[in-house]
């Protein structure tokens, strides 16, 4: 039977941080590499998911690894991005440096 510690610990941190706890999930897959959760949140919660410079992301895999190696399992979390979501490196149009806007 697979030990679901890690998925229930982090639905539970997430959950008590985020404005809209209803649309959390989260995806747990294992394989050779070890225990895989994908969390998915609200866009307008990626924000504090993330945190300043990417701090409570890095805290919550901190925890996320404790949890794992107290059941001997690998645990990595990989946050997908949201649809609409405004992150990213994406170019702006305006940086595309195109040279169609070449004046007539």
């Amino acid at each position: 039977m697979n030990n679901v510690a890690d998925q229930e610990f982090l639905e539970f941190l997430v959950k008590s941080i985020v404005d809209h706890p209803e649309d959390v999930k989260i995806e747990r897959r294992v394989d050779e590499m070890g225990v895989l959760l994908s969390l998915h949140v609200n866009p307008q919660d990626m924000g504090q998911v993330v945190g300043r410079q990417g701090a409570t992301a890095k805290a919550i895999r901190s925890l996320l690894r404790i949890v794992g190696i107290k059941n001997d399992a690998r645990v990595n979390l990989k946050i997908e991005e949201p649809e609409g979501s405004t992150r990213g490196s994406r170019p702006m149009p305006s940086e595309s440096g195109s040279s169609d806007d070449m004046g007539m």
